[in-house]
């Protein structure tokens, strides 16, 4: 648990009377109904310690992800194995986008690790881009964090450009650290699973935290052909690590192949929407940047003219200008629109209008004393 420390992540509803919760993402269904009823089977076995091999749930992912059981790592949730992983290689030098998932730098802290970013651009969407292996030759890290899709933006990275990016790591000797736990809720997203046993520096990471609704539960687990890193890994946390009821849990999960087509189906759906929605949107701060800007030159005009009348009261109050001197007038050509806009800001202060000043200076012409 956290102690005197602030909580970096979201999902924290337990401090006040929460309804709606949008600072954590994790499936809108809802957890299956039929891992509620593999928890509340297993309740009797609670006990009793937990597997401390996962026998039945590895096997339950070995068979769902097509790669052998020796590959499999589980973890009470993703976050401990990225923990788990930064302990396990203790690099000095690391790299990561941004934005992106701020759990891997809070791990690398903890280590010494400095972390180089690639900063994504704003103008292509985020998207990840070829730039980053030039980035990589540069800064040539121990590992590379990449997640994908990328949370927060939610960007794939092209297929061709991730197996770009694994064949540099390997030849410049890096980790590569492929976080695709939001990967299963997305269309057309390619996995890197075929190259594991090629690629023994590639790390794949999972969860059932996103895709299942199981963020109370706490499961994930890494694919990786290097056993000894799976078990320098697996040194750095404590036995029993995985409940007996997160193992139940997951091995349910592994079999909702529909409630997973819903769950993409209505992400489908829903991200359309949202770029309809976004688009118009966009459109509309389009037009209101429009007439702000007009808005804007309007009333610096009017501000200009305030200030120039304000100096010639001045400067007739102080003798520099004749009484005979002719008074200068407001210019009349403001769209009269603006006049059915509320009171300008500066009168609102307490500034006096234009005939207002035109009529002190020459009232103050006449009074004021010889010298």
């Amino acid at each position: 648990m956290l102690y005197d420390t602030k909580n970096p992540h979201g999902g924290d509803i337990y401090a006040g009377n929460v309804r709606l919760d949008f600072s954590a993402n994790t499936n809108p269904f809802g957890t299956p109904e039929s891992v509620l009823a593999a928890i509340t089977r297993a309740l009797p076995e609670v006990h009793r310690y937990p597997d401390p091999y996962c026998r039945a749930l590895r096997a339950a992912i070995a068979a769902a992800e097509g790669v052998a059981e020796k590959y499999i790592l589980c973890g009470s949730g993703a976050a401990e194995l990225i923990y788990a992983f930064a302990d396990a290689v203790r690099p000095q030098r690391a790299a990561e986008l941004a934005p992106t998932f701020a759990e891997y730098s809070l791990a690398l802290a903890r280590t010494g690790c400095t972390v180089a970013r690639y900063t994504l651009s704003e103008k292509n969407d985020f998207a990840p881009d070829g730039g980053i292996l030039d980035f990589l030759r540069e800064t040539r890290p121990e590992v590379f964090f990449l997640c994908n899709p990328n949370n927060p933006t939610g960007r794939l990275a092209d297929g061709a450009l991730l197996k770009e990016i694994l064949a540099l790591c390997e030849k410049l000797g890096t980790y590569l650290f492929a976080d695709e736990c939001f990967l299963d809720l997305t269309d057309g997203g390619e996995s890197l699973k075929p190259f594991l046993t090629r690629c023994p520096r590639l790390f794949i990471l999972k969860a059932f935290t996103k895709s299942y609704g199981m963020a109370g539960v706490r499961l994930g687990y890494g694919l990786c052909a290097d056993a000894s890193l799976l078990h320098e890994m697996s040194e750095t946390v404590p036995p029993w690590n995985v409940s007996t009821l997160a193992q139940a849990a997951g091995v349910a999960a592994l079999g909702e192949t529909e409630f997973l087509e819903k769950t993409r189906a209505l992400v489908r759906a829903e991200r359309a929407r949202l770029a309809e929605q976004r688009a118009a949107e966009k459109d509309v701060d389009h037009l209101n940047a429009a007439a702000d800007a007009e808005h804007r030159l309007a009333l610096f005009t009017e501000t200009a003219e305030q200030i120039a009348l304000t100096l010639v009261a001045l400067f007739v109050h102080a003798g520099s200008l004749s009484a005979d001197a002719p008074a200068v007038k407001p210019r009349m050509d403001i769209p009269a629109a603006r006049e059915q806009q509320s009171v300008h800001p500066l009168r609102q202060t307490g500034d006096i209008a234009p005939s207002a000043v035109q009529h002190a200076g020459h009232a103050e012409l006449t009074e004021r004393p010889r010298i």
